[in-house]
């Protein structure tokens, strides 16, 4: 993975998302009811608690709940929900060391097409149909995974020069381009 991701905005926790998969997918888990940056800094903030360069499934999978639950629960608060969050994670990880051998990239590795990406990406514990689509549009437009038919698989986060999601932020100036689409879709929910 040698994208640049500015998704944290903060170059330590963004570095981070580039090098590390399971960061990534980790910030993407927690890419609800707070704000991206915060979301995708969480994993930056996990390792560091963790006393770690990066994450690994195998070590997350086996952390006592409770302790791993307050170590998210530290202020500042990895999640406005740090526990119910820290649950997820842990089911996150134990998935993947069950079905991947703890490694994430395995999920895209020599995979046949962007249906079946997309398929493995919906299974995963907290990666709803809308969730495996954006990080499935994510690896293709910034990861540079784009297996035979990937964009159509993403959906309308697949298209190129789109400003829908987290796969579209390169910077303040398409992050506010996503914040105005997101805005625009609060507006026509609301009448």
């Amino acid at each position: 993975m040698n994208a640049r991701l500015r998704l944290a905005q903060q170059p330590e926790a963004d570095a981070l998302l580039e090098r590390d998969p399971l960061a990534l997918m980790i910030g993407m888990l927690l890419d609800q009811q707070v704000p991206m940056e915060w979301a995708f800094s969480g994993p930056y903030t996990i390792a560091r608690r963790l006393d770690r360069d990066g994450l690994d499934a195998q070590e997350i999978a086996a952390q006592d709940p409770e302790r791993f639950a307050a170590l998210l629960s530290e202020k500042p608060a990895v999640h406005r929900y740090p526990g119910s969050m820290a649950g997820r994670i842990q089911q996150l990880c134990r998935y993947l060391v069950e079905h991947y051998d703890g490694d994430p990239t395995a999920l895209w590795r020599e995979v046949s097409s962007g249906r079946e990406l997309l398929r493995r990406l919906h299974e995963l514990p907290g990666f709803g149909k809308q969730k495996a689509q954006i990080f499935l549009a994510l690896l293709g437009k910034r990861m540079g995974v784009r297996p035979e038919g990937w964009r159509e698989a993403a959906g309308a986060y697949g298209e190129q020069d789109a400003y829908r999601s987290v796969a579209d932020i390169t910077g303040p100036e398409s992050l506010e381009k996503v914040r105005a689409h997101k805005q625009q879709l609060k507006r026509r929910a609301q009448k």
